[in-house]
């Protein structure tokens, strides 16, 4: 909380992707593996590659962003009792971990708009009838706003947070331009619902992000995760200080073999802490798992990429309390 406050913190933490909560109603219909259908209609199925529910191939429900109105419609929460869905997530909550709340919409504004239409179109509409989408996305803004309020009133969490991934590995889906023109403003009046209230907000964005940073900070997000190594983060941390916290994955292991030394993986973890975490607004992802031995009867394979696994979470551990002091 020091760090996403835009404080120095007593030690670098460790971060979770999966610390922020959206409201349990959002996942009615859904199963535990993310799979079913969502509250618009739209059908998610697992992906063992990817290790997560993505919408299901050929079966989106919008093929023409002119129809919208027709289509999309917000669920109601009038069957939710808010005070008791929010009592038993609080109940179940880790007390010593951050708390926060996503009331965005079948994932995300970027995402939505994919999910209901799929790549080809979603993207060849925001091309062809950009007023359309916008005006899509506002009415789903409108509903996640309320959505937020009503969060604010009966969660009281620690944080609010967007999730909305716009970029792959190498570039962003969209341009600056387009991200500019049609999904900063709602991610920005989104935001506002939280930042007006007096809460600091986080954004998750996978792949190569850095475009949009300089819009992000504006709107007054304080922290994102993960920070992958596709992105330029020593100039990222350069520019903006402890004012964007980066929550990241730890080094570049794209070029790490199973031959590369256990010494130098320690040598390239060290040499990353050291560059990033001075100042605060840093941190890394939460390996410290691999450290555990495993419980009674189970037996892991002890590959090559989880000894190196096990090599960051020892040199994080064995550095992070020492370097703010």
């Amino acid at each position: 909380m020091l760090m996403i406050t835009k404080q120095t913190p007593e030690y670098i933490p460790s971060y979770n992707l999966f610390w922020q909560r959206r409201p349990a109603f959002y996942n009615e219909g859904r199963n535990p593996d993310g799979s079913g259908i969502d509250y618009f209609g739209v059908e998610w199925a697992f992906s063992e590659i990817v290790g997560a529910s993505l919408p299901a191939p050929g079966k989106f429900i919008l093929d023409d962003i002119t129809k919208w109105r027709d289509i999309i419609k917000v669920p109601s929460d009038d069957h939710i009792d808010w005070a008791a869905m929010a009592k038993e997530a609080l109940d179940a909550r880790d007390p010593e971990l951050p708390f926060g709340i996503s009331t965005v919409p079948s994932v995300g504004f970027f995402e939505g708009v994919m999910s209901f239409m799929g790549f080809d179109e979603g993207l060849m509409a925001c091309f062809e009838e950009p007023e359309e989408v916008k005006a899509m996305l506002n009415y789903l803004c409108d509903w996640s706003i309320e959505m937020a309020k009503k969060a604010i009133q009966y969660y009281k969490p620690d944080y609010g947070f967007l999730g909305d991934d716009i970029a792959h590995e190498r570039n962003p889906f969209v341009s600056l331009e387009m991200f500019q023109d049609i999904f900063a403003p709602v991610w920005r009046r989104y935001y506002a619902t939280w930042v007006e209230a007096g809460f600091p907000v986080g954004n998750h964005n996978c792949g190569h992000f850095e475009l949009f940073l300089d819009d992000l900070v504006d709107m007054g997000c304080s922290f994102w995760d993960p920070v992958q190594s596709s992105n330029d983060e020593v100039a990222i941390k350069a520019k903006f200080g402890n004012n964007l916290a980066l929550c990241t994955g730890g080094p570049d292991s794209r070029f790490w073999t199973d031959d590369t030394p256990d010494d130098q993986v320690r040598e390239e973890v060290r040499a990353y802490i050291n560059a990033l975490a001075p100042g605060g607004g840093f941190a890394m992802m939460d390996f410290r798992g691999f450290l555990q031995p495993p419980a009674d009867g189970q037996v892991i394979e002890e590959t090559p990429a989880r000894r190196r696994l096990k090599i960051i979470a020892e040199e994080f551990e064995a550095i992070r309390y020492d370097i703010y002091k």
